[in-house]
Order: structure tokens, then C-alpha cells, then sequence
């Protein structure tokens, strides 16, 4: 059977791989699936996606299946519950801002219609092409990720850095990075609206 080309960031991990060919830069426009993989970012601040994605089922688990209307009314013995639970990443700063994010993220979905509506505003409804020759050479941040992390932070969002909303976009298909060399790339590029 023949190798598929892969970007290079994920070979030689199977879990790694299979988020690679299934998910990673797909376009989302689901505002549950948005929600988690800002929920996941946010965790990932500081540390290799691999450890986030290790323990995406645990944080599944934990919070409520992302359900941002439970998230948002977790009350301080839940927070607690959730900084003893050793199958997620126990950083408190991080466990409190899941909490705001989903307070605001509903509050974004009030406003707006749907936190789709508004991210995807941000790059005109369609996702960006980038030609990636070189996953170590792509970019980490963008103008619209600083513009979009500034406009989150204004809304009251934590741990919403640029590079953490840059990653963001790429996870859910805002911006295709994919190597061009990589089978996922033209794959994503006809997945546009």
C-alpha cells in the first residue's frame, strides 16, 4: 500500500494522524464543534497539541460533552471537581476561563445569531488558502488572528492569544494549512462553501 504524504508535524503518531486526515482544517460551522475546539485551544496554551489531543476524551467527559450552556453555569464546587480530575489539564487560570469563554461565547450567539456567524465574518464566510510549503516555515499568527484575539479579549474571552486563535483557525478549517504537498491539502481546499 502506498504512504500517504502527510505534513510533517503529525507523522509517526496514529492518533496524531487521524486528527490530521479527518479534522484538522475541515471548515467548521457547527457552533458545538467551534466551541470545543476553543475549549481544547485554550487549554493548549503553552503546551504541544498532542497532550490536549491524549486527553480530548477525558475533557469530553469532564465537561459535560462541551456543552457551553452547562459550562457557563458551573458552580465553584464543579471548578473544583474539575482541578482534582488528573485525566484533563489541572491549570485553575484555564479550568475559570472555560467558564467565562462559554458565558461570552453565548453571549456572541445572543448578538450575532450564531459564534459561526461571527467568527467565520472575520475571513468573508470562506476559508483561506495558503500554500504551505513547509509546516516548520507556516505561519504561527495572522492579521486576522490578532484582530479576532483582540476582539475576543475586548468581549471578555480568556487564554485567546493570537497564536491560540491563529491554531484555532487551522484546527477548524478557517485557513487551510495543510503542506501543498500534503493529500489533505487539495482534499480541504474543494471543501470552501
Amino acid at each position: 500500500m502506498k504512504k500517504l504524504n502527510r505534513c510533517g508535524w503529525c507523522e509517526g503518531d496514529e492518533l496524531y494522524e487521524a486528527y490530521h486526515d479527518n479534522e484538522w482544517g475541515v471548515p467548521v460551522y457547527d457552533d458545538n464543534t467551534l466551541f470545543e475546539f476553543l475549549i481544547l485551544e485554550t487549554f493548549q496554551a503553552g503546551l504541544s497539541w498532542i497532550t490536549v489531543l491524549r486527553k480530548r476524551e477525558n475533557f469530553r467527559e469532564a465537561f459535560d460533552d462541551f456543552d457551553y450552556n452547562k459550562i457557563a453555569n458551573y458552580p465553584e464546587e464543579k471548578v473544583q471537581e474539575l482541578l482534582g480530575n488528573p485525566g484533563i489539564i489541572r491549570n485553575k487560570l484555564k479550568v475559570k476561563a472555560a467558564v467565562t469563554n462559554a458565558q461570552n461565547f453565548i453571549k456572541i450567539q445572543e448578538k450575532y445569531g450564531s459564534f459561526s456567524k461571527y467568527i467565520w465574518g472575520f475571513v468573508g464566510g470562506n476559508p483561506i488558502q495558503n500554500e504551505v510549503e513547509d509546516y516548520k516555515k507556516a505561519p504561527t499568527t495572522s492579521s486576522i488572528s490578532n484582530k479576532l484575539s483582540a476582539d475576543l479579549k475586548k468581549k471578555g474571552f480568556k487564554f485567546v492569544g493570537s497564536t491560540v486563535i491563529y491554531a484555532h483557525m487551522q484546527a477548524t478549517g478557517m485557513v487551510n494549512d495543510h503542506e501543498v504537498s500534503c493529500f489533505r491539502h487539495k482534499e480541504v481546499k474543494q471543501l470552501e462553501k
